[in-house]
C-alpha cells in the first residue's frame, strides 16, 4: 500500500495526518508514505522529525478580501497542481488523503485528475476554504464534528472523528505529574493556551493564583513559551503556591491528559478530538482571532451535550474562571455526568475508521 499525505500550516492540521499515517504503519507495516507540504510550513519540521519522506510545493492561500495577491495565489495553484501530478506519478500512490491547509488544495486536486482515490479529512465544525474547495472533486470527506456535515455533499460524507483521538485513547497511562513535580495522588486541573499560550487566560488565572493556591486540589498551569518569562515574574511577587506547578510548555500532550481530571483549553480541534477520546471534562474559552470564529463552534459541539463548560474570552474574569472550576472539581456527581457526555463524543476508532474508508476506496 503506498499513500500520500498533505496537510499543513498548523497543527492542527498535520498532528491528525502524523496520528493516521502511525495507526496505518501498525496495521500495515510495509505501508508507504509519501508527505507533501511546503518548505516554509510547520510540517517541514513535524514531518520530517518522525523520519517521513517529505516533498515541497509552493502555495499560499487565499485573501479572503479582493486582492491581487489572489491573482498570484491563482498561479501558484496551478503551477502546485503541475509539480503535484509529477510527484504523483512518481510515487503512484494507491490514494492521497489532504488533511487541510493551503498545501493539501493542489496536491489533493492533482490526485483527482489523475483518477487516484481521494479524501479530506475536516477537523474542525467548520471547515476551511481548501476543503470547501476540495469536496466537490474528492470521493470521500471524512469529518471530526457531526456539525460540518452541511457544508459538504451529503453523499460523500463520513463521520470518523480526528485521528489524534486514536493516539489519545492508547496511549499508556504514566505518573506523569510527579515527573513534573506535582503529587500524583491529588487531583489536578490543567490550565493551558495551546502551543504559544494564550494571554487571557493566563492574566484570568493569574488574577486568583492566590486563592488557588488554597484549594484541596491541584494545578499545572502551562503558560506557553511567550508568555513564561511575564507570568514569573508577575508569581514572583506574592510567591508560587506549593500546589501549582507552572511550564512553558509540555510535550506529549496526551500523556498529561490521562492524569489530571479538569482541563481549561481553547477549542482547537485536536484538543477537543483528545479530551472527548478519554472523557475528560473541560472549561473551554475558544480563541476569538480565527477564521470563521470556528473554536467557538467547536466547543459548542461538546457544551450543547453537557461535555464541556464553555465561556467566552470576553465574560471571563478570574473569579468566574475559579468558580467554574471548583464546582466540576468539588461536585463529583457533575463531574461525572460531563466525563460520560464527553466519552459519548468520543471517536477514540478514527484513525481505524478513516484506513476502512481508504480500503473501500482501493478496491
Amino acid at each position: 500500500m503506498k499513500i500520500i499525505v498533505s496537510g499543513g500550516g498548523t497543527g492542527g492540521h498535520i498532528y491528525p495526518a502524523l496520528a493516521l499515517i502511525n495507526e496505518i504503519k501498525k496495521i500495515e507495516p510495509k505501508a508507504e508514505f509519501l508527505y507533501i507540504g511546503t518548505e516554509k510550513g510547520l510540517e517541514s519540521t513535524l514531518v520530517t522529525r518522525e523520519g517521513i519522506p517529505f516533498k515541497t510545493i509552493h502555495i499560499t492561500g487565499f485573501k479572503r478580501k479582493i486582492s491581487v495577491d489572489n491573482v498570484k495565489t491563482v498561479l501558484r495553484f496551478l503551477k502546485g497542481v503541475s509539480l503535484s501530478k509529477k510527484i504523483i506519478q512518481d510515487f503512484s500512490p494507491d490514494v492521497v488523503i489532504g488533511t487541510g491547509g493551503y498545501v493539501c488544495g493542489p496536491v489533493v486536486f492533482a490526485a483527482t485528475k489523475l483518477r487516484i482515490p481521494t479524501i479530506i479529512h475536516e477537523q474542525n465544525s467548520v471547515p476551511g476554504l481548501t476543503n470547501k474547495f476540495l469536496s466537490k472533486y474528492v470521493n470521500k470527506v471524512a469529518i471530526s464534528f457531526e456539525e460540518s456535515h452541511s457544508f459538504f455533499p451529503n453523499e460523500k460524507v463520513v463521520f470518523t472523528g480526528n485521528p489524534r483521538a486514536t493516539e489519545a485513547a492508547l496511549v499508556n497511562v504514566k505518573d506523569r505529574l510527579t515527573e513534573i513535580g506535582l503529587n500524583k495522588n491529588k487531583k489536578t486541573v490543567l490550565i493551558v493556551g495551546g502551543s504559544r499560550g494564550a494571554k487571557p487566560i493566563n492574566d484570568a488565572f493569574l488574577e486568583v493564583l492566590k486563592d488557588a493556591g488554597s484549594r484541596s486540589y491541584q494545578f499545572l498551569y502551562v503558560t506557553g513559551d511567550v508568555h513564561y518569562d511575564h507570568v514569573m515574574a508577575e508569581v514572583k511577587k506574592f510567591g508560587n503556591p506549593v500546589n501549582i506547578k507552572i511550564e512553558p510548555f509540555i510535550h506529549n500532550m496526551p500523556e498529561v491528559l490521562k492524569n489530571v481530571q479538569l482541563i481549561v483549553a481553547r477549542a482547537g480541534a485536536t484538543t477537543l478530538a483528545e479530551i472527548t477520546a478519554i472523557g475528560l471534562p473541560s472549561i473551554l474559552i475558544p480563541s476569538p482571532y480565527v477564521t470563521n470564529n470556528h473554536q467557538e463552534k467547536n466547543a459548542r459541539a461538546l457544551s450543547e451535550h453537557g461535555a464541556a463548560v464553555l465561556k467566552l474570552e470576553k465574560e471571563m474574569s478570574g473569579e468566574i474562571l475559579l468558580e467554574e472550576i471548583d464546582q466540576l472539581m468539588l461536585n463529583e456527581e457533575k463531574w461525572e455526568k460531563m466525563h460520560n457526555s464527553a466519552l459519548k463524543l468520543g471517536k477514540p476508532d478514527a484513525a481505524k475508521e478513516i484506513y476502512e474508508l481508504m480500503k473501500q476506496l482501493m478496491k
